[in-house]
């Protein structure tokens, strides 16, 4: 693809600051969240690999050694567990650390304001302390080697086009195994753990394929170890966690609410011979009412997997309805995440086992999953 494919058919542009995959942190997260004055004291501060560092919003913990990042995202979920359940005992599993802690991201999207005066303008992320300005990043510490390559020629492809622009725009660079693209309707192709997928490039899927196996795995195997006969995979994107629990169930169902993700999700059943998985588009807050009649609560597993804010209200009164034999929520945001299960915890259910995953290098974010049984 050539450079102007990364911001549409020529003559278009995409806004400014557009909106990333809903529940994934990116290199342009520059407001600081609740946590933030709670950000670890290193015992032996390491240079930043980033001149940018302290300035540039994509990063937060780049003077912490890495396993000092680790061991404080491991206390936090503890803590946040702890404030949440105070009765619960459930031990917090040491936080698993990312194969790289650079160079792992996968998708990053700079983002730049509308040239003024025939001159290029800042190329990049937020900038701390600023909800509307970018500051220049020519290269991403956390980025993969290929899409640093391939952003020197998007941002050349910017300065050299400045009349293209009538307003801000973001640039799309996304690595996969079917290599990088600039086109946000571009199809790629991932593979993770034996799954080949395909889906858009713009859509959501996680952005660190060498922990991402591993994470799937440890979601598949929580699913099953309650010997649940059904899987039920609210929030399923284009199949990743129902595909790789598939083998372990008699029969699974992903619930989206994208029509475009869902087709994915039943091509990618289709390419990986999961023969025993369905997919529908519908709101997560009514799935339940449509499962098959067989699939009854004490005989199923659910995976739930929703956006940063966490499950709407509806959709837990659904859930606890339902009556799941296992629960398996895998959240972004461990904040929301310990709200939802205390709602949980009060209906029936006990968190047998909690495990974060270091998703985010760097930054103060990371992934969390927990498994829960009904009492």
């Amino acid at each position: 693809m050539c450079g102007l494919d990364a911001i549409g058919t020529r003559g278009q542009t995409a806004p400014m600051l557009e909106v990333a995959e809903i529940g994934e942190p990116t290199p342009a997260d520059a407001e600081p969240e609740s946590d933030a004055g709670r950000l670890p004291t290193p015992t032996h501060p390491v240079e930043p690999r980033c001149a940018l560092f302290g300035r540039c919003g994509g990063c937060q913990l780049q003077h912490v050694p890495y396993d000092e990042q680790v061991a404080w995202k491991t206390a936090e979920v503890k803590r946040l567990l702890t404030s949440a359940l105070p009765e619960d005992t459930t031990d917090v599993a040491p936080c698993v650390g990312s194969p790289r802690a650079y160079g792992y991201r996968s998708k990053i999207t700079p983002h730049f304001a509308r040239p003024r005066n025939n001159q290029v303008p800042p190329i990049g992320f937020l900038q701390i302390g600023f909800k509307q300005r970018v500051i220049d990043v020519e290269a991403c510490a956390l980025a993969t080697d290929a899409i640093n390559a391939r952003l020197t020629e998007a941002r050349a492809d910017v300065a050299a086009n400045l009349g293209r622009y009538r307003k801000g725009a973001s640039l799309l660079l996304r690595d996969a195994a079917s290599g990088v693209t600039t086109d946000f309707g571009a199809t790629i192709t991932e593979v993770v753990g034996d799954l080949t997928l395909n889906f858009r490039a713009a859509d959501f899927f996680q952005n660190n394929p060498f922990l991402l196996p591993r994470l799937a795995a440890h979601v598949a195997a929580e699913a099953r170890a309650g010997g649940a006969r059904f899987l039920v995979d609210a929030y399923c994107g284009s199949g990743l966690l129902a595909l790789t629990a598939a083998p372990g169930f008699e029969r699974v169902v992903g619930v989206e609410v994208s029509p475009s993700s869902v087709k994915w999700a039943r091509e990618n059943a289709a390419t990986n011979a999961r023969d025993n998985c369905t997919f529908t588009a519908s709101d997560a807050t009514r799935i339940f009412g449509d499962l098959p009649e067989d699939f009854r609560g004490a005989d199923s597993a659910v995976i739930v997997d929703p956006p940063r804010k966490g499950c709407s209200p509806e959709f837990l009164e659904q859930l606890v309805a339902f009556a799941p034999r296992t629960i398996v929520y895998v959240s972004c945001n461990p904040e929301t995440q310990v709200r939802d299960l205390a709602v949980l915890r009060a209906a029936g259910w006990v968190v047998t086992k909690v495990q974060p995953f270091d998703m985010f290098p760097q930054t103060r974010h990371l992934e969390c999953v927990a498994t829960l049984a009904r009492a």
